[in-house]
């Protein structure tokens, strides 16, 4: 019998399980595809997890654009990621730590062993490849006044060794995301790939490229003649903490004269430039209004060097993530968020027109292959994230990589359907139902109520590490989420009704999307339900506890704001809170005091399970512990759970693990009487 049947029939025998947090922190991860310049074979990297050292580990791996020879290119114990392809197609460029440094290193894609490029005195964050190949550039954590590399970690090995650690601050930011501000910067240096001196291209500028904390190598790129590059920064000096004014720069690759801003008339966001294939239009993102993180990213075409622009998607009303354009510059492709899907699309170059390519699921890291085909990620509820192509027109898809074929045959996945209903004013709204896990339709099933964060955000057919509908379909529960007024996806208008309104029409929506699904699937027990959420969905538990208090049998607030007047200032981007509720708390303090959950501890009854990550700067950890104390005071059953080395998000797998046991523990013992716990505490 042939070995593929015998592996087939193995696969086919193998007992199966529902999908649990085990298989979340376990399954490989696809991500960060890259065309070689012939169009013809894709690397990319897979993250496995190291359950041992509690982290993920990452390789580079190789895949001809037919999904045909697939192969594994490193297995350094250490991370290999940011794959770069050389112009001629022969070796590939990337990102590694082995060594004890993250360095920029050279592979050979026919044979041969890796070879180290950069050896700098600091770590490279990302980095971009000159169109000939002969220069990068690569963005260090420096001092700005600092006049040599080596002076950086020279001042802060000092720093360690002084007897103070106390801080001086004249300005903000004092600390960002998850670290504090020690005074370091993300500088760009231009290094030849031959060897040679590092040259500052950003000397003197107190801002960072690529910005904090999201950036990557998406937000700077090589001029077409390699002779400069432009990147984005936001250089606002003292506004940084409250400005979303990041723009695009060029800097000359010698260093000799000063970047020069080129979106000098937006006072918003420009960011992630892409150059045409005939270096005559330089494409990029942009919003329009300053202070507004969440405003429509619109494709911007400015003609290089003569800096005359259009806007491609003016009549679009979706906002575009990413940008890669066609070999014959004729189209560009993006992905974006549209009614709880993600598509790619295809935008025309000429009028504008835009189309769908996928079928309803995730698709990321759109870019052309050879002969008209496209590439694309592509994940859904039920599949995490694999390499796909299909035709030009959007036809023929075909998945170039099954990164978890052994994994996914021993799963049992529960279904997932969207819904709609009339939520606020009688608009419509979408929201998604993921049945358990072996569902039986003659059963009743408690409920699991997520609720998403942001507030721009969406819930849709997208396979999520963190919080993923199957963990709880698993667990034998429904799950059911709304995308509430906020929500992207379903037109600028859409999301922009949250502001000033966080406790309104979101609620609102909640309330009528769950009455909804309760009418629509007869299988939700209407007494059992628990609700969820983080960040924003956090700040929404505070608020449904003492705005919805006789509803859920439970609740789990993740890094939720207890008291929002209070949360503008103990958190770090204040252009957030000033756009969402109206100016500063001084300016409005009806802004900030018409939908304060802190307000209504006072009607609180709902057993409550807190969680925080003590480096979380967004939503500080006092903020948790007042929501805990109240709890407390007023003698309602409640649990808190901290992580002292996680931030706005628990990404350690060991801590996942933790995480996803203690919130179904919780749901477990408010809806299903009598369940055993599942992990330990």
């Amino acid at each position: 019998m042939p070995l593929s049947l015998l592996a087939a029939l193995a696969l086919t025998a193998a007992p199966s399980h529902p999908y649990n947090v085990q298989d979340q922190v376990t399954l490989r991860r696809v991500s960060s595809p890259r065309v070689s310049p012939d169009g013809q074979r894709i690397a990319y990297v897979l993250r496995t997890t190291d359950l041992e050292a509690n982290r993920g580990r990452t390789d580079l791996w190789l895949v001809h654009a037919d999904g045909s020879n697939s192969r594994q290119l490193t297995s350094h114990p250490d991370g290999d990621n940011q794959p770069v392809w050389a112009p001629d197609g022969k070796s590939l460029f990337f990102l590694s730590t082995r060594g004890g440094s993250s360095q920029v290193w050279r592979l050979p894609i026919d044979g041969g062993e890796p070879t180290q490029v950069t050896q700098l005195p600091l770590d490279v964050g990302s980095f971009a490849l000159s169109p000939d190949g002969s220069r990068l550039a690569v963005a260090l954590e420096v001092f700005p006044d600092c006049a040599t590399l080596e002076c950086t970690p020279e001042r802060v090995e000092a720093r360690k060794k002084a007897k103070t650690r106390g801080r001086v601050y004249d300005t903000l930011f004092i600390r960002h995301w998850d670290a504090w501000n020690e005074g370091l910067r993300s500088h760009l240096f231009a290094v030849p790939v031959a060897g040679g001196a590092a040259v500052d291209l950003m000397k003197g500028m107190d801002a960072d490229s690529p910005t904090k904390p999201y950036g990557g190598p998406e937000e700077f790129t090589f001029t077409p003649d390699g002779q400069g590059v432009v990147f984005t920064a936001r250089d606002v000096g003292r506004q940084e903490a409250w400005s979303t004014d990041l723009d695009l720069f060029l800097a000359p690759v010698d260093g000799k004269t000063p970047p020069r801003k080129l979106t000098t008339a937006n006072r918003a966001t420009d960011t992630q430039p892409v150059f045409s294939p005939d270096g005559k239009t330089l494409a990029y993102l942009a919003m329009e209004r300053p202070g507004f993180e969440a405003d429509r990213l619109r494709v911007i075409l400015r003609a290089w060097p003569s800096g005359a622009e259009r806007v491609l998607t003016a009549q679009w009303d979706r906002s575009a993530d990413g940008l890669a354009w066609s070999a014959d510059g004729k189209t560009l492709f993006t992905s974006a968020y549209n009614e709880g899907q993600h598509p790619a699309f295809a935008i025309d170059v000429a009028s504008g027109q835009v189309r769908a390519l996928t079928a309803p699921g995730h698709a990321a890291d759109v870019q052309p292959l050879a002969g008209g085909r496209i590439l694309y990620t592509f994940d859904t509820l039920k599949a995490p994230a694999d390499l796909f192509s299909l035709a030009g027109d959007g036809t023929d898809a075909r998945p170039l990589t099954r990164a978890n074929p052994e994994a996914l045959a021993a799963i049992r996945f529960g279904d997932s359907e969207p819904f709609t209903f009339a939520g606020w004013n009688g608009e419509k709204v979408f929201g998604y139902l993921t049945k358990p896990v072996d569902f039986d339709p003659k059963k009743k099933y408690p409920v699991a109520f997520l609720i998403h964060g942001g507030p721009q955000g969406s819930y849709g057919n997208h396979f999520h590490y963190r919080w993923n509908p199957q963990t709880y379909a698993g667990r034998g529960y429904a799950v059911v989420s709304v995308d509430f007024h906020g929500s992207v996806g379903y037109g600028q208008a859409f999301t922009d009704a949250i502001r000033n309104d966080w406790g309104g029409k979101p609620l609102e929506d909640l309330q009528k999307g769950l009455a909804a699904a309760l009418a629509k699937y007869p299988f939700l027990h209407p007494e059992r339900v628990c609700a969820l959420g983080a960040s924003y969905g956090g700040y929404m538990i505070n608020w449904i506890a003492g705005n919805w208090p006789d509803r859920f049998k439970c609740l789990v607030n993740h890094d939720g704001i207890l008291d929002t007047r209070m949360g503008y200032f103990d958190t770090e981007e204040l252009w957030f809170p000033e756009w969402e509720h109206g100016q500063t708390p001084w300016e409005n303090p009806e802004g900030y005091a018409k939908h304060n959950p802190i307000e209504h501890v006072g009607k609180w009854k709902t057993p409550m399970l807190v969680v925080q990550g003590a480096q979380d700067f967004r939503v500080v950890e006092t903020q948790a512990m007042g929501t805990f104390t109240a709890l407390q005071r007023r003698g309602i059953p409640s649990r808190f759970l901290y992580f002292p080395d996680e931030n706005h998000w628990v990404v350690k797998p060991g801590n996942s693990v933790l995480w996803h046991d203690t919130v179904l523990d919780w749901l477990d013992q408010w809806t299903k009487p009598g369940a055993a716990p599942s992990g330990k505490r």
